[in-house]
């Protein structure tokens, strides 16, 4: 094998519980982690060097030096394992950074999926999935099979088979400003965050499918707080809805607001001039099956915007 195209895809949290603040000075949370059809595809290839990876990209600001989790992983692949392949690695990136979107975890995890395809699978996903967490919270999930109940940091991750009908429609709205997870945090009070259980909210979700009431995320406030527009977006989205989505909420620390249940975003997205650079996508939950990695659905749309819209109608 010398060169390999991977889909990465990435997530929602359909409720995210934080429970508690931890004495390493991370929180405890509960949530219910499943993948999406958004995401970015990256091209490996082997490269002659044996002392450093090269990364490129097509997004500008996104950074290709080992700050990049990408090759955070690699690194950490060689590290674990003693081999010394290193790579050409293109990532074509579809999904926004600042989105609460783990669109970075997600192509960590690929890289390491990749590295062991590449050296014959010498690690069990098992241990992919251990190793990875120890550079984001986030990257150990992208190692079930699409669904899970993530706990302790994150990095604890119970899989949860299939609770959601992959032909459920949503919609992803995004505004252009970020936001900071650790200015999220920093604002999170532990007294502010609901006393729902995140266990009776698997269950309800599991078994009776998404509604608003559900799809809690303790970090709404704080997010809100910092960036106040969004709360805004947020009840904007609802009150002209039409009950089209079961459920708005914010993924992540945010900035993204997913509407479950219609891949379309309300017309004021595309008709006020406020709302220009706002990104938006239809997507689809997503699973994968044991020993292969995400696939992109061939239905799967990327995201679009106004003026794409705009060349269409015209077309």
């Amino acid at each position: 094998m010398t060169r390999l195209n991977l889909f990465s895809p990435c997530k929602i949290n359909l409720f995210l519980r934080i429970t508690g603040k931890r004495p390493d000075g991370f929180h405890d949370l509960a949530s219910l982690f499943h993948v999406i059809s958004l995401g970015d595809t990256i091209k490996f290839s082997l490269s002659p060097s044996k002392s450093r990876d090269r990364l490129s990209t097509n997004v500008p600001g996104v950074p290709v030096d080992e700050s990049n989790l990408i090759i955070k992983a690699l690194n950490l692949y060689r590290q674990k394992t003693g081999t010394d392949n290193y790579f050409w690695i293109h990532l074509d990136k579809k999904v926004p950074t600042g989105a609460g979107l783990g669109g970075g975890s997600s192509n960590a995890a690929t890289a390491l999926w990749a590295a062991n395809q590449f050296a014959g699978c010498i690690a069990s996903e098992k241990d992919l999935q251990e190793w990875s967490g120890e550079i984001g919270s986030d990257i150990p999930f992208f190692f079930s099979q699409g669904a899970a109940y993530c706990t302790g940091r994150g990095e604890i991750v119970e899989d949860i088979p299939n609770p959601l009908p992959e032909n459920l429609p949503m919609a992803l709205i995004k505004p252009p400003e970020a936001c900071p997870t650790a200015e999220v945090y920093k604002r999170f009070r532990l007294e502010q965050a609901s006393k729902d259980d995140p266990l009776t909210l698997l269950k309800e979700i599991t078994q009776n499918g998404i509604s608003q009431d559900l799809c809690v995320n303790d970090l709404e406030p704080p997010a809100f707080e910092v960036l106040p527009s969004l709360k805004r977006l947020k009840k904007r989205i609802i009150a002209a809805s039409r009950d089209d989505y079961n459920a708005v909420f914010m993924s992540g620390s945010g900035s993204t607001l997913v509407g479950i249940g219609s891949p379309d975003p309300p017309a004021f997205v595309y008709d006020e001039e406020d709302y220009k650079n706002v990104f938006v996508s239809e997507a689809c939950f997503l699973t994968r099956d044991e020993n292969e990695w995400y696939r992109e659905p061939i239905s799967s749309k990327a995201a679009f915007s106004k003026d794409d819209l705009a060349a269409s109608v015209t077309d």
